[in-house]
């Protein structure tokens, strides 16, 4: 027994200082353990974990220890590739499949044939392509975009997200199928502020490769800033301690790093707080914004039909019966009187006889309203494109351009989203 635990212990500390990871944090030995485990299996695996924490090195352990090592090894970012042309990066495409297809092109399942593909943010995937990727899993197959031929592939999956997928699953967002293939093994990595020891380790290492990086001395905390090093959140986890490392090594002349210099290279309490929650508040506030406006419009609308309705009776019929036929109508577009009377509409001249005449001016006035008609519709439709329009303009600076998150957050699809700007010219 005493000898396996040496020979665990050797075989994770020899991992660790190949890849570069550093701490002696009993989570994050154990996540390096499972990835020695399942890597001489073809089975797939998930990593989980907060943004920033390196989730990136679970795959390329795997890859390097398992009989593939010799083949390709690919990482895909799924968010970092738009909806319209992922599936063309993912399986490839025929010549002639779609505006800008110029020749045949090879999917990275078909470059990595026989190697590893790491999708990283997988939560990401459009729904049309997780049946893809579904059918990969499955029975090794998929087709080009434009295609009608199947092709097989043999490749290792692995798969990371930062998202609860189990969220996504409920929203339908993401395939409950798909996700149970992805995770037969799950692989969770910490967050920093969970490896309480290794934050000034690994705050060492940065700081030691930024001096021999940029030719100077390297820096040396005192007692108070270390503690506050541990003490801090850090919600962006590893890439966020070496961002304030390289801030701190690059701008100060004095190497010797005190409590008050580390604590201007560090966010405010208040913007330290999760950024989750922030998007929440921000999403809820928006969609309110979004429901009372919607209400509006409706409201407007149906004051306008009243209205026109109302036109119509006193072209039609005359003040004095309108008031008679419809006093709720009257009372619903003027509000309450005291005394009903005082709503005066100048009545036509009544008129025992229609002449000829009358009954031409008894067209016209017909054709007028019409008219009228139409033109109020006309502003109507013109103000809730308008209101369309500033709502679209609103989520897409909100959402700083990103076409994805903006139409999520408008409630529609990013294909509509796309028509609707081509349609407004935005």
């Amino acid at each position: 027994m005493a000898k396996e635990t040496k020979f665990y212990m050797e075989t994770v500390q020899a991992i660790k200082q190949r890849f570069e990871i550093i701490g002696n944090d009993p989570k994050l030995n154990r996540a390096i353990e499972k990835a020695i485990q399942v890597a001489p299996t073809d089975i797939s695996v998930m990593v989980t974990g907060e943004s920033g924490v390196g989730k990136e090195n679970i795959p390329r352990i795997i890859h390097s220890l398992s009989h593939r090592k010799h083949g390709k090894y690919i990482a895909v970012n799924c968010g970092a590739i738009p909806e319209g042309t992922i599936d063309s990066e993912l399986f490839g495409h025929e010549k002639g499949a779609f505006t800008g297809a110029t020749s045949t092109r090879e999917g990275y399942f078909e470059v990595a044939d026989g190697g590893t593909i790491f999708l990283d943010e997988v939560g990401e995937l459009p729904l049309t392509t997780q049946v893809r990727l579904l059918r990969v899993l499955e029975n090794g197959e998929f087709i080009k975009v434009g295609s009608s031929q199947v092709q097989k592939t043999n490749v290792r999956i692995v798969a990371a997200t930062n998202v609860n997928l189990f969220n996504a699953i409920e929203k339908g967002k993401f395939r409950e199928d798909l996700y149970y293939r992805l995770t037969t093994v799950e692989i969770t990595l910490p967050p920093l502020r969970e490896r309480n020891e290794d934050i000034h380790l690994l705050f060492r290492k940065f700081v030691a490769d930024f001096a021999h990086k940029y030719k100077m001395p390297p820096l040396k905390l005192d007692d108070d800033a270390v503690q506050l090093l541990q003490k801090f959140r850090w919600n962006g986890n590893i890439r966020q301690l070496r961002n304030v490392a390289e801030q701190i090594s690059v701008l100060e002349t004095n190497r010797d790093i005190t409590l008050a210099t580390l604590q201007s290279y560090l966010p405010t309490e208040g913007s330290n707080l999760p950024s989750v929650i922030n998007d929440k508040k921000k999403e809820s506030d928006f969609s309110t914004e979004r429901d009372i406006l919607y209400k509006v419009l409706f409201d407007m609308k149906s004051d306008l039909n009243d209205l026109k309705k109302l036109t119509l009776e006193l072209m039609k019929n005359g003040s004095s019966k309108v008031q008679d036929i419809n006093p709720n109508l009257i009372q619903k577009i003027y509000g309450s009187q005291e005394n009903d009377s005082e709503i005066d509409f100048e009545e036509e001249p009544r008129t025992a006889v229609m002449t000829p005449a009358t009954r031409e001016d008894n067209y016209q006035i017909q054709d007028d309203n019409y008219l009228f008609a139409e033109t109020i519709e006309e502003e109507e439709i013109l103000r809730l494109e308008q209101k369309e329009i500033e709502m679209i303009k609103k989520s897409l600076e909100k959402n700083k351009g990103k076409r994805k998150a903006a139409a999520d957050e408008l409630g529609i699809s990013e294909r509509t989203l796309y028509r609707k700007i081509k349609q407004f010219d935005l």
